[in-house]
């Protein structure tokens, strides 16, 4: 598994030398440019799309993530890009490999983005947006962030517990307390129902999940394909 990738901000002086920032600590240090969120309380993923909302712009290398101000020469980031050191790989057969998330951040970002196109007991799904404008990634709660928050078309609330690889039945706790907190908190009696997505679901969890109430598995399949494009008929 490869480690997290860091969250910089690039800022570049007139002499053209650049400079790297933690990016949460440059938010708390230019509150007045920063995403108008609380960089103590905000995960990474958001304060990214925080800035991408603000117009700045985002490069990846091998190991980071680069938050740039709208205007930064590219010359810059092909210089860090060179400076980046690159990650070790596996040469494994292409009959080997399996298409998986290899972060559980980028299952979570895939799901989030196609939130609309899910049925959860056969209603559609939206994310919730609290009355601050915070989204339900990586939704903050008093027992930890809870990986997805959702509506359905009744108004129920569906909490999304994520996990990229195989899943174990302690995975129930864990919903179980994000469930209990938005019952409690956000859902005014409303419905709260759980969703544990992983690539596979362990036997334990199958078995576990019948003494549960509206708690739902599902297993998440990734397809890739190239599909080559023929050159365009000079004729035409």
């Amino acid at each position: 598994m490869q480690p997290p990738k860091k969250y910089s901000v690039v800022m570049v002086g007139l002499d053209g030398e650049h400079t790297l920032y933690p990016m949460k600590e440059w938010c708390r240090q230019n509150p007045s440019e920063a995403p108008p969120l609380n960089p103590n309380e905000t995960n990474s993923q958001a304060l990214r799309r925080g800035f991408i909302r603000l117009g700045w712009l985002t490069e990846e290398t091998d190991t980071q993530v680069l938050i740039l101000r709208p205007g930064t020469p590219q010359k810059t980031v092909e210089v860090i890009e060179n400076e980046d050191l690159p990650l070790d790989e596996q040469d494994t057969p292409d009959s080997d490999r399996e298409t998986v998330f290899e972060l559980e951040w980028q299952l979570r970002d895939f799901i989030a983005h196609n939130i609309e196109t899910l049925r959860v007991d056969g209603k559609a799904l939206r994310l919730y947006v609290d009355d601050i404008g915070r989204d339900g990634v990586e939704y903050p709660t008093g027992v930890g962030p809870i990986d997805i928050l959702a509506l359905d078309s009744d108004d129920s609330f569906v909490v999304f517990e994520l996990k990229r690889g195989r899943v174990a039945d302690k995975a129930i706790s864990q919903i179980s307390r994000y469930m209990g907190w938005i019952k409690k908190n956000l859902a005014k009696g409303k419905m709260v129902k759980g969703v544990i997505v992983a690539k596979s679901i362990s036997s334990n969890l199958r078995h576990a999940i019948v003494a549960v109430p509206n708690v739902s598995l599902f297993e998440y399949e990734v397809a890739f394909s190239l599909n080559q494009i023929q050159e365009a008929d000079e004729s035409l």
